[in-house]
């Protein structure tokens, strides 16, 4: 898989059961060949045509404006998922109307939002949660990494599904989990392993001295966090 950053898309067309994609580049123009175009660019709030300029309801680029509370700056109108700021997840928004509901009936409703996990449904599988390390490193956090490739995963192998890795970042000085990336099977599934760690503050060497059953997928997660706080994974 390759990827070309700061490429800008031009132009595409189909010949012959082809099609060549025509792109800007620093070096400049460059054309790509293949069988299929997946084109992404991405979703935005579809607040057009439900009467919230009649109400005068705020709206910051094309996101409804809410309080911690999801109240719109219009007394008694609430908003919550994909209206408001935040990562399009239907996860997100349905914890955003649990929340909304549990303060309707008088409790704490509350949302972690460096909790919520996010998962690309490829295969194998890419899942996330938490920070990554370009943004530590805009924060000038000190960090370190753990590391565990599914190709010395017992399970894995058995699976025939031995490509990928988990991949874990934790504060340098504190320990506390900052962020966890898996690109392999069932990522999707492993991810709630750190998600619960970092929503209930916990560390590296937590997830490290988990007892992880023998042979199964979450080793990897074990393994990588031994990597993070002891600086090195057993079985490897």
């Amino acid at each position: 898989m390759e990827f070309h950053f700061e490429t800008k898309v031009v132009g595409a067309e189909t010949k012959g059961g082809e099609v060549t994609v025509k792109a800007e580049t620093k070096e400049g123009v460059k054309t790509f060949t293949g069988d299929k175009v997946l084109v992404s660019v991405g979703r935005r709030a579809v607040t057009q045509g439900l009467g919230l300029e009649a109400l005068n309801v705020k709206i910051d680029k094309g996101n409804v404006i809410v309080d911690d509370k999801f109240q719109t700056n219009v007394p008694g109108l609430y908003a919550i998922g994909d209206l408001i700021d935040g990562p399009m997840l239907a996860h997100k928004a349905m914890e955003e109307g649990i929340a909304f509901a549990e303060m309707l009936a008088g409790q704490p409703g509350h949302v972690n939002y460096d909790a919520i996990p996010s998962v690309i449904y490829i295969w194998p599988e890419v899942a996330s949660v938490g920070k990554t390390e370009e943004q530590l490193k805009e924060e000038g956090r000190e960090y370190r990494v753990g590391k565990f490739p599914f190709v010395a995963s017992s399970r894995a192998k058995s699976l025939d599904e031995n490509e990928g890795m988990v991949k874990i970042l934790a504060d340098s000085k504190t320990d506390r989990l900052l962020g966890v990336h898996i690109f392999g099977p069932r990522a999707s599934d492993m991810i709630a392993e750190a998600v619960t760690t970092i929503e209930f503050v916990g560390s590296a060497e937590d997830i490290a001295r988990i007892v992880h059953a023998h042979p199964t997928l979450s080793e990897a997660m074990g393994e990588a966090a031994r990597a993070a706080y002891f600086g090195k994974a057993i079985h490897i």
